[in-house]
């Protein structure tokens, strides 16, 4: 047996005692416990849950319906023309779902290619002053953002990146950094330096041990960081309003802030507001949903050594 070998082998044992202490705090909770458990895992899944089901029958509701006050609770009849009202506003909704999905796009790309290697030097390296310097990228997590955007705003129309996906994402980016980095230097602190001496006794250099032994390490960091930047950059309002000042360049949210604020009030038409929100829940749920076997492992990545 190689000595990466022997190496995955004790880290093989690793993880099995960490299941092993996961299955001893799960059988602590027996019995009644469960119950309460169970009974508070319903009651908050109800409270997150009661909201997005009444914006999917306020959006299947008529015009008239949607309108009406007191508002109705269920749709006395199912109808589309929310949705349909939304497809044909202004340039349309498939453009501003993919300007959504552009930027998220290239926000998590952004996100990884700088995340990947600044955590990995971080956890790995011995580099002069690198505690400091994690505390000073953790501090853009208490800065607020916002304060940022004006003189951004400014760079980039000198630079030509207002109105532009690229722009967008770039801030996105910067938002979504401190975190990011955070989740990936505790994901590569992780790894066994077992399985990274082993492979350089056969023969691998620094690059190689990064391809093959760390970054398959750390799959569920990286889901985690793309997680997040994808949600981050879905949801986001105020940056996409200060960079963006050209209808067809318009994100989801961006142009339903919009619909919201051309009407008078008492006149926003709440049905396809709905139809727009429920429309831009569909694709954060579905990611979630089909990575959330990975989340929670990404979240805690070097938290139990």
């Amino acid at each position: 047996m190689s000595a990466f070998g022997e190496a995955a082998g004790r880290g093989m044992s690793r993880t099995s005692a960490q299941h092993h202490a996961q299955g001893l705090v799960g059988r602590l909770i027996n019995g009644r416990q469960k119950y309460l458990v169970a009974a508070a895992c319903v009651a908050v899944c109800t409270v997150m849950l009661l909201p997005l089901v009444a914006s999917v029958l306020a959006s299947l509701k008529s015009t008239e319906e949607a309108a009406a006050a007191p508002p109705t609770y269920i749709p006395r009849g199912l109808s589309l023309d929310s949705y349909e009202r939304l497809w044909n506003y202004q340039a349309g909704l498939p453009v501003y779902f993919s300007n959504s999905l552009g930027a998220a796009g290239l926000t998590i790309l952004f996100c990884l290619a700088l995340t990947i290697p600044a955590g990995y030097g971080l956890a790995k390296f011995r580099i002069p002053g690198k505690e400091a310097l994690f505390v000073v990228l953790l501090l853009g997590l208490i800065v607020p953002y916002q304060a940022l955007l004006t003189p951004l705003f400014f760079l980039f129309v000198q630079l030509k990146l207002h109105n532009s996906l690229v722009g967008l994402a770039i801030v996105h980016t910067a938002i979504q950094l401190p975190f990011s980095i955070y989740v990936m230097r505790n994901a590569f602190e992780a790894v066994p330096r077992e399985l990274e001496e082993a492979a350089i006794m056969d023969g691998c250099n620094s690059f190689q041990v990064l391809v093959h032994i760390c970054l398959p390490a750390v799959v569920p960091a990286i889901i985690t960081v793309s997680l997040f930047a994808f949600i981050t950059s879905w949801n986001e309002l105020l940056a996409a309003l200060v960079i963006m000042n050209k209808d067809s360049s318009f994100t989801l949210p961006l142009i339903l802030a919009a619909a919201r604020q051309q009407t008078s009030i008492g006149g926003t038409d709440w049905g396809m507001l709905q139809a727009g929100i429920t429309i831009s829940i569909i694709p954060c749920m579905a990611f979630y949903l089909l990575l959330q076997k990975y989340y929670m492992a990404g979240l805690l990545s070097g938290a139990v050594k």
